[in-house]
């Protein structure tokens, strides 16, 4: 087996240490095949007699060896590793983005069923602090009701609205294992027939196994509309802020949390709240630049007065009376200011919420987004050598290689998004779908100049199959009226494809080992006249001609 760079390297300093000494054949030995440059041999070499190992053209006498002094382990260990981040460093030095992406891809470890469920969980944690936040706005709750309203009316469909409920009592299998997720995939993940993949339904196939319960979206929507009311009320009659009020909102947090929101609703959730913080951000920006720049009131001050007093004038009379060099100014600003004041206090009409509180939702949905984000970041890094495994089935069908990497990335993300470990399964084995299903549909939108749909890509795979197996049986190709018996189709739709499948070929094809002619030079061109009608017609053109010449009048 082949050590890697640091290996061999680390191999020559412990040498070296055991020794006291190396010769520059051990060094030549032990150096990576991609350091060839001699000013990197000389740096390389210098550091290790930095180290106090000396390189010598060849072993030295014991006598020798007695007056040389080592240095500490620690110190020698310190110094190995600055030789071998040095090495690593000049070895890596490349402009090709796709060595680049492989040598990135590989220093990142592959996890374990444990690893995998740790981040999972912590995806599912972000996911749900999100969604607590969230749950606080109130119209986000009225609008998941008014939505569920349609539905119960026929005006629009459940899976439209969420993809199931996440049962916070259900037992968990998550017994780990020793298994590396991503290191090897097994013989019925990746050894299928690949004509087999254009046949996977739609994307959204994959969810479609856990139907949702009509009778269970009932009373978990009827759960959360009567915690709604009991929370707004008690909001309402003791303030938000009081105890009674927050374990309300707290109740309400936990029932919104078991509904899993389709991506397209809990985005809209999600923007409605940010939308709302950008409108705040809006007037709160105008009264600084207003205050601090217009009026050149220091902004200390300014965020000592403003803050806490966000809809309130109290803060602006207050500043003007401190009779300072700029408080005369504030008097040109008033009018702006107080329209900027009213802006905030309608957001605040519009949520039921002060600004601070809609701060603070703003403030704990980000935090919660940026953890979902980095831990999803984790687990589509740890699975890229999946797709790249995967990618590897689907060349020269097309696409580029880089392409295919590219697309099956795309799957895996989608993948990541709807993993659930609660299960028990692998995420290579859910992810393999995915990936392939990207991959295989890029191919089929990209990779003919003429793009067929889907769907016939789908017949023209089948057929393909089916031919190559009656090629087998009969020894021979098959006919169309074979085919269209053996695939219960009529015969006209097995032509009609048969013609499809047929790819384009380039008319600047070159013909020839010269490649002096191309294959556009061989088909004739029917609307010109060909040569022997045209000298005929010339021939019968100048016989008119003399004859006509020889008549006299």
């Amino acid at each position: 087996m082949e050590q890697n760079p640091q290996s061999q390297l680390k191999l020559l300093v412990t040498r070296g240490k055991e020794q006291g000494y190396l010769t520059y054949a051990e060094v030549n030995d032990h150096l990576p095949e991609d350091i060839v440059d001699s000013d990197q041999i000389e740096d390389i070499i210098q550091m290790i007699n930095d180290m106090g190992i000396q390189v010598m053209e060849e072993a030295p006498d014991a006598d020798d060896l007695m007056l040389a002094e080592n240095t500490a382990d620690e110190d020698a260990a310190e110094a190995a590793a600055q030789v071998l981040s040095s090495v690593e460093s000049e070895i890596g030095r490349t402009t090709d983005p796709v060595r680049m992406y492989m040598r990135e891809m590989g220093t990142v470890e592959l996890l374990t069923r444990e690893g995998e469920i740790d981040i999972a969980k912590r995806i599912e944690d972000g996911i749900n602090q999100v969604q607590c936040s969230v749950a606080e706005y109130p119209e986000a709750i009225t609008y998941l009701l008014e939505q569920y309203d349609r539905v119960e009316a026929e005006e629009a469909r459940l899976s439209d609205l969420i993809t199931g409920f996440v049962d916070p009592n259900a037992e968990e299998d998550l017994a780990p294992t020793a298994t590396h997720v991503g290191s090897e995939l097994s013989q019925e993940d990746l050894d299928d027939d690949e004509d087999e993949d254009e046949e996977d339904g739609d994307d959204d196939s994959a969810d479609d196994d856990n139907s949702i319960d009509p009778e269970l979206a009932r009373e978990k929507f009827a759960e959360l509309r009567a915690q709604y009311v009991v929370t707004r009320d008690t909001i309402k009659a003791k303030g938000r802020s009081h105890a009674a009020a927050q374990e309300e909102i707290l109740k309400l947090s936990e029932v919104f949390k078991q509904f899993r929101l389709v991506p397209k609703q809990f985005d809209y959730l999600v923007n409605s709240m940010r939308v709302m913080m950008d409108r705040v951000r809006t007037q709160e920006r105008l009264i600084m630049k207003l205050c601090v720049e217009q009026c050149k009131m220091p902004k200390k001050n300014f965020i000592t007065l403003f803050t806490g007093n966000e809809t309130s004038d109290t803060w602006f009379n207050a500043a003007i009376a401190m009779n300072k060099p700029w408080s005369e100014k504030l008097h040109d600003v008033s009018e702006e200011v107080h329209r900027a004041l009213q802006k905030l206090q309608q957001i605040e009409e519009e949520t039921g919420l002060t600004i601070e509180q809609v701060k603070d939702i703003n403030r704990r949905m980000s935090i919660g987004e940026a953890k979902a984000r980095r831990a999803k970041k984790e687990m589509v890094e740890a699975n890229l050598r999946l797709v790249i495994s995967i990618a590897k089935k689907y060349t020269n069908r097309g696409l580029q290689f880089l392409d295919l990497i590219q697309e099956g990335n795309i799957g895996l993300m989608k993948a990541v998004d709807k993993f659930e470990y609660r299960r028990g399964y692998k995420f290579s084995t859910y992810a393999t779908w995915w990936i392939r299903q990207a991959i295989t549909r890029s191919i089929a939108d990209q990779a003919r100049t003429i793009r067929i749909p889907v769907h016939m890509i789908e017949t023209i795979n089948k057929l393909n199959r089916i031919s190559r197996q009656m090629l087998q049986e009969m020894g021979r190709e098959p006919t169309p009226e074979e085919l269209a018996e053996r695939m219960l189709m009529p015969e006209d739709k097995i032509r009609k494809v048969l013609k499809i499948a047929k790819e384009p070929i380039s008319m600047e094809t070159p013909i020839g080992d010269d490649e002096d002619s191309h294959l556009g030079d061989f088909i004739e061109d029917t609307t010109l006249e060909l040569p022997l009608d045209s000298a005929t017609t010339e021939s019968l053109r100048a016989a008119t001609h003399d004859v006509l010449a020889g008549l006299t009048a």
